[in-house]
């Protein structure tokens, strides 16, 4: 069977299954005796050898299956977690982490395992605690039930596999008189099932986390190696309804139907070997004719409420929704000039249709920034090892949205502000000690929506930005004049810390000193349309803040004029637009200012920065202003007339023109006119 219709859904579920033992194995660090989390990873490993194996990724299957002996023995209390141990299980997960990224960049996934595979046999074959010892007939029915999950694999293993033994039989009868319900269960995959073992253990998963599975037919193992066709059957211990358990399978995806019905061990069917299901009582019958849409519900799954589309799809849909724009624009022009009443409402109600269609779609590409905050707890944790402090990572507001182009881009600069505030932020344990703060230092990293803006905040607790270092570094390097030092506020020596070469690192290491600072940071928000700011208290902590645009591709503009050409300027730079007399405007230092509202703001003429020839027209007296802003530097945009507000399509200008000063892009109005988008940040100086 040919698998490489299958390898995106591989891909994507393993990403997902691998970020989900990452996460787990932090938890089990900080609470080793967490039995819970074991088996939440112990299914993810699980299920992630299952799906290699049928892929034919056999070095990920090999030491994901010598990983998940190594879980086993520590969920089956044979074995006690150690940092040693958590190191070497978290070694595998970044080598099966490489191998995916290999089969993404077009490898076959292979890898030197045998290192690794080496150091989790020897983990498995060392000294191991005793297992507990077999509890007594009438314990609680939760012990029975464990006891009973390994006796039943002894069963299974010693080849009979139809039969349940005595010892089962007797902590089910257990359970049942104690309240529990027992439960006959058939599953049914469909008939276009892919990757069959992944999908049975996804229901096995979905089972453990509501009871405990006695009995399966066929075996645990022949389901993992996929020998059964599309349905398999359990005898299932729980404390929840019939409903809820149908719900739970249900939702599997690729389960075509479910099948619950009770076991009554007090039957005398309950003697024979193999338990089957209860004989349907007499009002069985009346309850099923009075609702037949019940007993239906039963052997259909709920639908999926959700579907996977591959990115590029949407790409493919914005760009060409893009272009609508575009033609609603130019249709909303000519029904202006035309005047026609009917041609006029249809373009208005076709203007209402694309708004609304523009909002699903931008919704659509929306993601929530916790694809990028996942990944920052082990690198949290790995840092930290390697720089022997104590930290602890607070995340807020994983659940903010921002557009999938954004999300993109963020993860490196957001890596950089977090190594930054371990390295140079946060004190080591014995310098907090001394100054009475907790051992372990704390980075909460959070994000918000604000107005067509997200923010994303990166604060420490540790021992602030040193002012007066900072301002000697930037001396030393040139970036300050010695004379103006003196009158720099905090505010201005903080914003140093993104001068490019700016590093106040004392010594070399992988992390700092390479004089590659905080410029890169910048740089990239900036390039994303953003503006990153920083504050800090002295001995109390630092905090940075990232603003983002909600959106890259379609956004409210200004249209302004300047002689013969058009730009348009993002509304989110924007702060106001004015028009001031000659004689309001003055000068200082050689350039010319406005006071605006107590401020004073350089005016930056456009028409100058970029050169445009004047058209001969004669200009009145007032001068047209767009107030911007830049952090908290503003400045007066210089135009000849406003044209007003509308929503453009960012179109790049292409390989050819690449760092055009000033300018972050070009749209299509609506009468065909290429105009220029301007980029305030880089105006701002």
């Amino acid at each position: 069977m040919d698998m490489n219709q299958y390898l995106d859904m591989f891909i994507e579920e393993s990403k997902e299954h691998l970020q989900s033992i990452n996460s787990n194995l932090l938890l089990l660090e900080n609470d080793p005796t967490n039995i819970g989390i074991v088996n939440e990873i112990f299914r993810s490993a699980h299920t992630l050898k299952g799906m290699a194996a049928t892929m034919g990724f056999e070095d990920m299957a090999s030491l994901t299956h010598e990983a998940e002996n190594v879980l086993d023995l520590i969920r089956n209390n044979k074995l006690q977690i150690n940092s040693d141990i958590m190191d070497v299980i978290f070694q595998s997960v970044d080598l099966m982490e490489g191998m995916v990224y290999n089969i993404i960049e077009g490898g076959d996934g292979s890898a030197d395992v045998s290192a690794l595979v080496g150091r989790l046999r020897a983990i498995v074959s060392g000294d191991l605690t005793p297992a507990p010892s077999k509890p007594a007939a009438g314990s609680a029915a939760a012990d029975a039930i464990a006891q009973a999950d390994e006796q039943a694999e002894t069963t299974e293993e010693a080849g009979r596999e139809h039969e349940l033994d005595e010892y089962s039989l007797t902590v089910m009868r257990q359970s049942q008189e104690s309240g529990h319900n027992l439960f006959w269960i058939k599953v049914s995959l469909r008939e276009d099932c892919i990757l069959k073992a992944a999908r049975a253990y996804m229901v096995f998963d979905a089972l453990e986390n509501a009871g405990e599975v006695i009995k399966s037919t066929p075996t645990v193992e022949e389901i993992e190696n996929e020998r059964f066709d599309l349905s398999f059957e359990v005898v299932f211990v729980t404390e929840k309804s019939q409903e809820e358990i149908h719900k739970a399978v249900s939702n599997v995806s690729e389960v075509d139907q479910v099948l619950i019905e009770n076991v009554n061990l007090k039957s005398e069917q309950a003697q024979a070997p193999e338990v089957k299901p209860q004989a349907a009582a007499p009002k069985a019958p009346v309850a099923e004719a009075k609702a037949p849409a019940a007993a239906d519900a039963v052997k259909k799954p709920s639908a999926s409420k959700t579907i996977r589309v591959d990115i590029e799809r949407l790409d493919v849909l914005m760009n060409l929704f893009s272009e609508l724009v575009i033609d609603r624009g130019r249709l909303e022009q000519l029904a202006r000039e035309i005047g026609k009443s009917e041609l006029q409402e249809t373009v208005e109600h076709m203007s209402r249709i694309s708004g609304d269609l523009q909002n699903i779609i931008l919704t659509m590409r929306m993601v929530p920034v916790e694809q990028v905050f996942n990944r920052f707890p082990r690198m949290v944790r790995d840092t930290a090892k390697e720089l022997n402090k104590k930290v602890n990572l607070e995340i807020q507001g994983a659940e903010t949205e921002l557009d999938r182009t954004v999300i993109d881009e963020i993860g490196d600069p957001l890596v950089h502000l977090l190594r930054n505030s371990m390295d140079h932020g946060l004190e080591s344990p014995d310098v907090r000690r001394r100054s009475g703060k907790s051992e372990e230092g704390m980075i909460q990293l959070k994000a918000y929506h604000s107005g067509n803006h997200v923010f994303i905040e990166v604060t420490d607790d540790g021992a602030g930005i040193n002012k007066d270092k900072v301002l000697k570094k930037a001396i030393e390097r040139g970036i300050v004049n010695p004379a103006t030092a003196d009158n720099m506020t905090d505010k201005q020596i903080f914003e140093l810390l993104f001068a490019s070469g700016l590093s106040t690192a004392e010594k070399i290491s992988d992390l700092s000193g390479r004089g590659v600072g905080l410029d890169v940071v910048k740089t990239k928000i900036e390039s994303l349309g953003g503006s990153v700011a920083v504050d800090s208290s002295q001995g109390k902590g630092t905090t940075f803040l990232i603003q983002l645009p909600l959106t890259l591709s379609i956004i409210s503009a200004m249209l302004v004029q300047v002689e013969n050409e058009k730009f348009a300027v993002p509304l989110s730079s924007i702060i106001e637009t004015a028009v001031f007399r000659q004689d309001e405007i003055m000068l200082a230092h050689r350039q010319k200012v406005i006071d605006f509202r107590g401020r004073v703001v350089p005016l930056v003429s456009l028409k100058e920065i970029f050169g445009i020839p004047d058209n001969g027209v004669q200009k009145g007296d007032d001068v047209a202003v767009v107030i911007v802003r830049k952090g908290e530097k503003m400045a007066g945009l210089v135009v000849d007339s406003f044209i007003g507000q509308q929503e453009i399509v960012l179109k790049s200008l292409g390989k050819y023109l690449v760092n055009v000063f000033a300018i972050s892009g070009a749209t299509i109005l609506g009468d065909g006119q290429v105009a220029l988008i301007i980029d305030c940040n880089a105006l701002i100086k």
